[in-house]
């Protein structure tokens, strides 16, 4: 490699975390041509093309990867040095951003990002919801500090990107106030052609559930399918019928949505996991967040 000009990988950094170099150049106040010139001249310096093109996206190859982590280091650690001289702690990034795939219960999610809020100097916290691949898409360019998935990084997929479990529960089935007296008799006999409000397909708690109605003979009649977590629950308030959720909150949805259980099984099993770019953690809100998972909302050490 040649001599590295910082002032060329600055604006490498910047494009990398704001994903184009349209937004990278409104950031930096100069022209898109000014930025791309500054790539084309730090490409030759490295001896490698440091992004690749995935439709209208720019996106790190793989050596563009590795010297993000390393441009990351250098101007991070700018910021705390900027920090300290002002007399702000510098163990405590200013922001985080959560990414948090769509089928996940709501509730889980706020009571898994609510140490990161209640922390002395909190960061400003940005969340977003989508699919497991869009966000894992973000997180790959550095647009997401963190996703909250209830299924680990997917075998096979070209994201530098590790799981890390939060915790597992059980499985509560709820009903309304309105619909509590049709649900009475044998769980989970009771559920047998009683309407039901399932997730989507695909999803990981939709597979366990089928999974587990065929195992004990039972054929609800499916009412409606929700990608959506909220919703699907908001249904379930207003009586459309029957739906699952973990047990570890149940009494939180018993409250949030004036329902009641029915039944609750160990043999649906929903597992939680966070999914960040660092091999090892050291974001101080993530931390916060994995380890008061771990030891207060599901009441279990993670690997």
């Amino acid at each position: 490699m040649r001599h590295l000009n910082y002032g060329h990988l600055q604006y490498f950094w910047v494009v990398a975390r704001e994903g184009s170099i349209a937004r990278a150049a409104e950031v930096l106040h100069v022209t898109p041509q000014t930025i791309s010139g500054q790539l084309k001249l730090l490409d030759e310096a490295v001896g490698e093309r440091l992004f690749r093109k995935a439709g209208r996206r720019l996106v790190l190859s793989r050596t563009g990867q590795m010297v993000f982590e390393y441009a990351d280091e250098i101007f991070n650690l700018g910021a705390e040095l900027a920090q300290v001289v002002r007399g702000r702690r510098p163990d405590v990034p200013r922001h985080l951003n959560v990414g948090i795939v769509d089928s996940i219960p709501k509730l889980v999610a706020c009571r898994i990002i609510a140490p990161a809020l209640e922390a002395e100097d909190a960061p400003r916290i940005r969340c977003q919801e989508g699919t497991l691949d869009r966000l894992l898409g973000e997180l790959a360019v550095h647009r997401l500090d963190l996703v909250l998935s209830d299924q680990p990084l997917p075998a096979g997929l070209n994201v530098k990107a590790y799981s890390y479990v939060l915790g597992e529960s059980g499985t509560s089935f709820f009903v309304s106030e309105a619909l509590y007296a049709r649900y009475q008799g044998d769980f989970p006999a009771l559920l047998d052609g009683a309407p039901m409000l399932l997730p989507g397909q695909g999803t990981a708690l939709r597979r366990r559930l089928e999974e587990w109605f065929e195992a004990n003979n039972l054929v609800p009649v499916v009412a409606a399918e929700f990608d959506d977590s909220a919703l699907l629950k908001a249904f379930g308030e207003a009586g459309a019928g029957a739906f699952a959720g973990p047990t570890a909150i149940a009494d939180e949805i018993c409250r949030t949505y004036g329902t009641r259980v029915i039944g609750s099984t160990e043999e649906v099993r929903e597992r939680f996991y966070a999914i960040s770019p660092e091999r090892r953690l050291k974001h101080a809100s993530v931390v916060a967040i994995t380890e008061a998972a771990r030891e207060q909302l599901f009441g279990a050490d993670g690997p």
